[in-house]
C-alpha cells in the first residue's frame, strides 16, 4: 500500500463520489483491518482540476517498468465506530465482477504517512478491545464448560463460534462476562440480501454457519442462569449471527425465559429479532424479556421491503410488534443498518424520525451494513433527495431526541443506572 501524493482522497456515498476532508477522517482505530479490494481500481481527484481520476502505480520489474491500475482498499473498523463513507473505486474492464464478502467497506486515505478512515466513534468499544477475546486461557475455559454439560449442543454451537469465528458475545459466556450470545432458531422470517448467515450459491459465501437445530429449554436455561447469575453487567441475548429469527422458536423461548426468571432476576434477557410476528413477540415479552433489538435498514417500506424481504409478515406487523414491546414496558431499541448515502438520505432521516417519536424508541443501535455496495445500489430503490451526510444525521438525532440513548452496544441494567 503506498500514499498518492499527487491526488486528494475521495469516498462513496451511495454511487456518487465525494471528495474527502480532513474533518472527515479519523486515525484509523485500533483492531481495525485493511483489506484490497479486487478488481476494482482505486480513484483520486485532482486537485487542480477537480476530476476524479483512477490511480496507477508504477512497477519495476527485471525488464522494465510496467504501469498498472492501483487496485482499491478499504477498511473493516472495529465495534463502536461507524462508517460515513465508503471506498471509491471503478470496477476493472472486460472483467468478470467478483463479489466482495460480506463486510462493512469503509474509506480509507494516507495523511503523512499514517492511515485515516472515514468514520466517527459512536460508542466506548472497551468491552470489545480485542485485548479481551482470543486470550491464551480460551481453550481452557471452552473445554471445561463442555466437560460440566457435554451433551448441550448450545455449547457446542458456541464453542465453534468462539474458535473458529472468534465472536465476541460467543466466548463471553465461556469468560462468564458481559453480553453473551445464545442462537436458538435455525430458520429466519425474511431473506435479507446482507445476511451473515445464509446466502443463495450464487451470491458470495455466508459469514458464517446457521445454527442447524433448535435447542431445548433446558440446554438454553444451563447457558443463561450461571451466566446472569455470575457475570458483571450481564446480558443474554437471543438472535446472534449464527442463526434466523428467534421468533421462530417462541414457545421454546417464552418457556426458557420464564425458568430462567424463576431462577434468577439479575441481568438483562435481550432479543435481536426482526419483529415481524407480534403474536410470538407478545408471548416471550410476558414471559419475562427486558429488551429488544429491532433490524432495520429503513423506517420507509418500499426501502425495508426491498432489502428484508419478509416472509409471513409486513412491515406494519414490525410497527405494531414493538408498539406491544413498549406498552408491556420492554426496553426498544432498533439495529440501524447503516450505509452512506442510504441512510443518511433526507427522506430516510425524516421517516425514521418520525418512527422514534410516535413508538417512543428508547436506543438507536447502528450497525455498518455488511455487503458489496455495488449489490445493495442495484437491489434498493434509489433516492430522490440529496444525503446528508453519516456524521450530521447522527447530530440531527443527538438534537432532536435527547432522551435517545445512541450507540453500538445493547445496554446492561448497570449502564441504564439500574440495579444489576
Amino acid at each position: 500500500m503506498y500514499e498518492e501524493l499527487s491526488l486528494a482522497a475521495v469516498g462513496r456515498s451511495w454511487d456518487e463520489i465525494w471528495e474527502i476532508e480532513s474533518g472527515d477522517m479519523i486515525p484509523m482505530p485500533k483492531g481495525s483491518t485493511i483489506l484490497v479490494l479486487p478488481r476494482r481500481h482505486s480513484l483520486g481527484i485532482s486537485p487542480d482540476t477537480g476530476e476524479v481520476l483512477s490511480v496507477w502505480t508504477y512497477e519495476e520489474t527485471m525488464e522494465k517498468g510496467v504501469e498498472r491500475p492501483g487496485l482499491a482498499v478499504g477498511a473493516l473498523l472495529p465495534i463502536g465506530f461507524t462508517r460515513t463513507l465508503a471506498p471509491a473505486y471503478v470496477l476493472e474492464a472486460n472483467a468478470k465482477r467478483i463479489t466482495l464478502p460480506l463486510y462493512g467497506y469503509t474509506a480509507m486515505a494516507i495523511q503523512e504517512g499514517k492511515p485515516y478512515v472515514a468514520a466517527l466513534q459512536t460508542d466506548d468499544p472497551t468491552k470489545w478491545d480485542s485485548k479481551y477475546y482470543d486470550t491464551p486461557d480460551l481453550a481452557q475455559k471452552v473445554e471445561e464448560r463442555l466437560e460440566e454439560h457435554p451433551n448441550n449442543r448450545l455449547l457446542q454451537q458456541l464453542a465453534k463460534c468462539s474458535v473458529t469465528y472468534s465472536c465476541p458475545t460467543a466466548q463471553n459466556v465461556f469468560f462468564r462476562r458481559w453480553e453473551g450470545g445464545i442462537p436458538v432458531s435455525p430458520t429466519c422470517s425474511a431473506r435479507c440480501i446482507g445476511c451473515i448467515s445464509l446466502q443463495p450459491s450464487e451470491c458470495c459465501p455466508s459469514a458464517q454457519t446457521r445454527i442447524d437445530f433448535v435447542p431445548s429449554v433446558q440446554e438454553i436455561v444451563e447457558i443463561a442462569v450461571p451466566h446472569l447469575r455470575d457475570a458483571s453487567s450481564a446480558i443474554i441475548s437471543f438472535g446472534q449471527g449464527c442463526e434466523g429469527d428467534p421468533l421462530l422458536q417462541g414457545e421454546v423461548l417464552s418457556q426458557a425465559i420464564a425458568v430462567i426468571r424463576a431462577e434468577t432476576c439479575r441481568g438483562i434477557l435481550n432479543m435481536n429479532t426482526n419483529a415481524g410476528l407480534t403474536t410470538e413477540l407478545t408471548k416471550v415479552c410476558r414471559a419475562g424479556l427486558d429488551s429488544i433489538r429491532v433490524s432495520l435498514v429503513s423506517a420507509r417500506e418500499e426501502v425495508y421491503n426491498a432489502y428484508h424481504r419478509p416472509e409471513g409478515y409486513c412491515f406494519s406487523d414490525v410497527i405494531a410488534s414493538i408498539r406491544q414491546a413498549k406498552d408491556l414496558g420492554v426496553y426498544v431499541s432498533l439495529n440501524l443498518l447503516t450505509f452512506p448515502g442510504l441512510t443518511d438520505r433526507k427522506e430516510e432521516y425524516e421517516a425514521l424520525s418520525d418512527l422514534v417519536d410516535k413508538l417512543g424508541i428508547d436506543m438507536i443501535q447502528f450497525r455498518n451494513l455488511n455487503i458489496d455496495p455495488d449489490i445493495l445500489v442495484q437491489a434498493l430503490p434509489g433516492s430522490g433527495q440529496e444525503a446528508i451526510g453519516i456524521g450530521a444525521l447522527v447530530q440531527g438525532l443527538r438534537t432532536r431526541f435527547p432522551h435517545v440513548r445512541l450507540g453500538n452496544f445493547s445496554p446492561s441494567n448497570e449502564e441504564l443506572g439500574r440495579e444489576p
